[in-house]
């Protein structure tokens, strides 16, 4: 399989396959389909998947179709294989055989059993933004030789500065939206003192205290107690009261 052509484009085509994307995720489903096209030949079938795994957030899998996500679910159900190891270790790791293959004996039994005989695990260069690998799988045994590697290995070093650009996007999104979050429970809390204050006739922290206090009495966050007394209010007479 040494005759195909690089696919995933070049990275002005990259970026405008990024900038036409919502998110990650659909960066990585365009960019696999189109390793997947590329690298399948006469009659064979390739099956492509990212697995990205960025800190405090699980991973995300990206796949060129629905097989390719179930084969990779194969590795997650047993914690490794050549994509996570080729993310984390950082190298490339390909399994000419699975059946035979000695590294993760579990894991190469259910591929086989899953109808894939050779898996390619490529690492993304991140610049440690995140980990990512790319996993490329066949249902025949010695499908990839050292030219087919080469070629997957440059259009993953493509992708990787376009990815680390949208793994970085993809950051500042969920800061923003986490930030977000924060201000609109800060501004319902504020809101919820506003009423305890008016209903007991007390200062602003000293209502603050009795919603702190409800709170831990009634074992739930200050922000769900104080998001129900404002929307109890909103709708008309309250009839719950925070007592100083």
């Amino acid at each position: 399989m040494s005759d195909h052509p690089p696919g995933g484009g070049s990275v002005a085509e990259l970026h405008e396959l990024l900038l036409a994307s919502e998110d990650i995720t659909g960066f990585l489903d365009a960019f696999t389909a189109s390793i997947a096209e590329a690298l399948a030949g006469d009659g064979e079938q390739v099956w492509c998947a990212v697995t990205l795994l960025r800190p405090k957030r699980s991973a995300t899998v990206a796949a060129s179709s629905d097989r390719a996500e179930a084969l990779d679910e194969i590795q997650y159900h047993y914690g490794d294989g050549p994509c996570l190891t080729a993310a984390r270790e950082h190298r490339v790791v390909y399994v000419a055989d699975t059946r035979t293959d000695p590294r993760w004996p579990a894991y190469g039994k259910a591929a086989a059993e899953a109808g894939i005989l050779s898996a390619l695990g490529v690492p993304f260069d991140l610049g440690g933004e995140a980990e990512a690998g790319l996993d490329v799988y066949a249902d025949t045994a010695d499908t990839y030789d050292a030219a087919t590697i080469k070629v997957v290995q440059a259009q993953v070093a493509s992708a990787s500065t376009v990815l680390r650009l949208a793994v970085r996007l993809a950051r500042h999104r969920d800061t923003a939206a986490d930030l977000k979050a924060a201000m609109e429970s800060r501004t319902t809390i504020d809101l919820a003192v506003g009423i305890v204050m008016g209903q007991n006739r007390c200062t602003q922290e000293r209502a603050f205290e009795i919603l702190r206090a409800a709170s831990s009495h009634r074992n739930i966050k200050l922000r769900d107690l104080a998001a129900d007394l404002v929307a109890q209010v909103g709708k008309g007479p309250t009839s719950t009261h925070f007592k100083a």
